[in-house]
């Protein structure tokens, strides 16, 4: 059961998402709060999953509220629901786990409350990392890590392949590579793969070797440099 905790100096749009949560499947909504610093007290007391929090309010903003959270060990999951569709970056940069533009669409905020789950279901909590952002195009779009299969560096862009398809993200395999070290292994200059994603190694008549992934038909070339460290890597992993 998700306990939500509403925030929004509106009214209106406190009452339209309650009225959309009402009819969500193991979701309670446990309170609300008309401002930042109300929030601030009533999270405590609420011990809310996930807050559904606006940007604009007199006072503590969002964002500074956000900010502030990003300093707790324990806090909830965040889900932007605001007029603003300029501040996407910025909230993601706060760890939120999703970013709605009003007038939210209740299909919109099911998938942001299911990404809350996932997020949530982590080990550590919360973490900063959990998603992989991209914007390009002046849109947002997140795949969690847990979904990705490698990353490959192609001129000045990094693609990532993941089980839905492949997005191109900001990150460069060299920050991917330290963020998440105990994830990924290198495997050649212009790629990282997700060690539990491999399934073998092949050569092939011309004396390269190649990657098998799970859940992808790419097979990512594996350099010299890096084929011992691979090798041991298989062996552990059988």
């Amino acid at each position: 059961m998700l306990r939500i905790l509403i925030i929004d100096d509106e009214a209106p749009a406190r009452n339209r998402l309650r009225r959309m949560l009402a009819d969500a499947p193991a979701v309670h909504v446990a309170g609300e709060a008309a401002t930042g610093q109300e929030a601030l007290q009533l999270i405590p007391l609420k011990e809310p999953d996930v807050l559904l929090l606006d940007i604009s309010m007199p006072g503590l903003s969002g964002m500074m509220l956000a900010k502030m959270l990003q300093q707790e060990r324990q806090a909830p999951a965040i889900i932007f629901c605001t007029a603003w569709s300029d501040q996407a970056v910025e909230a993601f940069e706060c760890d939120a786990v999703d970013y709605l533009v009003k007038p939210v669409r209740a299909e919109r905020l099911m998938l942001a409350l299911d990404k809350a789950r996932r997020f949530l279901a982590k080990p550590d909590g919360a973490a900063s990392g959990s998603f992989l952002r991209s914007t390009l195009g002046g849109k947002v779009k997140l795949i969690p890590m847990n979904e990705v299969i490698y990353l490959r560096s192609e001129d000045k862009y990094t693609t990532a392949v993941h089980v839905g398809g492949k997005m191109v993200i900001n990150q460069s395999l060299a920050e991917l590579e330290h963020e998440y070290a105990d994830m990924l292994v290198r495997v050649h200059r212009s790629a990282l793969v997700i060690k539990k994603c491999i399934r073998g190694l092949e050569k092939s008549p011309d004396g390269h070797h190649f990657l098998q992934l799970d859940g992808c038909e790419d097979c990512p070339q594996v350099s010299r440099r890096n084929l011992p460290a691979i090798r041991k890597l298989i062996r552990e992993l059988t």
